[in-house]
């Protein structure tokens, strides 16, 4: 069995996860981790989670933690995620981060992990979210260059980041694939006298509101036609189902930085 620690156990996305662990047959929890100032300090994180008693406590120790666990799975938040990370390398353990909205040196403090273990810095872990992100390199090479790119994302009014994790993924992708700049050439959101679009230009929309859990769409727009590739999740369990996936890949892996394009076979 493959001991997971979660850290963000109370979370939404924290006990979903916990749920799939201990429902999938190869992994069990070892460890659960909250905020030091948290209520739920030292209470079941099974009985949190809604699945039955585990024998596992919450806790804010995560080198404690770490101690007993194979593999570790991070979905709090960047300020908290950042905060933990002299303590991940410190553990030297494999780590799923799910967290998103981090500044472009934050990543680069986070990528100093690969030296010690391997690691996936995640926007999304379904497998729908990756196909599609697949799909907008194809597309992106065939029409990217001839057609108006725009990205649209809704989510939760509970979100705290925008534009979201993977819509700034989708657009790193379309970006990288026709060779733009990602401080140059994305717009988000217009308003006022604004002039002709640019050529190059890629727009990025957010839409907070109600319990949308999270949607994506990307248009490629031309004279005459509309392409739209859209993904919608109907709920967090295809995100959580593809974090436990991509601890179980994680396991045993040679230290360095992974995404779950390798995870998934899909580069």
């Amino acid at each position: 069995m493959i001991k997971v620690m979660m850290v963000g156990a109370a979370g939404k996305m924290g006990r979903r996860i916990i749920n799939f662990i201990t429902e999938d047959g190869s992994t069990t929890l070892s460890a659960a981790i909250e905020n030091p100032n948290s209520p739920l300090i030292g209470q079941d994180a099974g009985f949190i989670a809604g699945c039955g008693e585990l024998g596992v406590k919450i806790s804010s120790d995560i080198l404690k933690g770490a101690e007993v666990s194979d593999v570790i799975i991070d979905f709090t938040g960047a300020e908290p995620t950042y905060h933990n990370l002299n303590l991940y390398i410190k553990a030297q353990k494999p780590i799923l981060i799910g967290s998103t909205g981090f500044t472009s040196q934050q990543v680069k403090e986070i990528d100093k992990l690969s030296e010690v273990a391997p690691f996936i810095l995640a926007a999304n872990t379904s497998l729908g979210v990756n196909l599609t992100l697949k799909v907008l390199e194809m597309v992106s090479k065939t029409v990217g260059d001839l057609y108006d790119i725009e990205i649209i994302e809704a989510h939760h009014r509970m979100k705290k980041d925008a534009p979201s994790g993977t819509a700034m993924k989708m657009a790193e992708t379309i970006i990288t694939t026709l060779g733009r700049d990602m401080e140059k050439d994305l717009v988000y959101a217009r308003k006022g006298l604004i002039g002709e679009r640019k050529d190059k230009e890629i727009g990025i929309q957010t839409i907070r509101a109600g319990d949308i859990v999270g949607e994506h769409t990307v248009m490629f727009c031309g004279n005459g036609e509309r392409i739209e590739i859209t993904h919608k999740a109907h709920t967090r369990d295809t995100f959580a189902r593809g974090a436990v996936t991509a601890a179980k890949w994680l396991f045993g892996k040679p230290k360095g930085k992974y995404s779950m394009f390798d995870v998934l076979g899909l580069n």
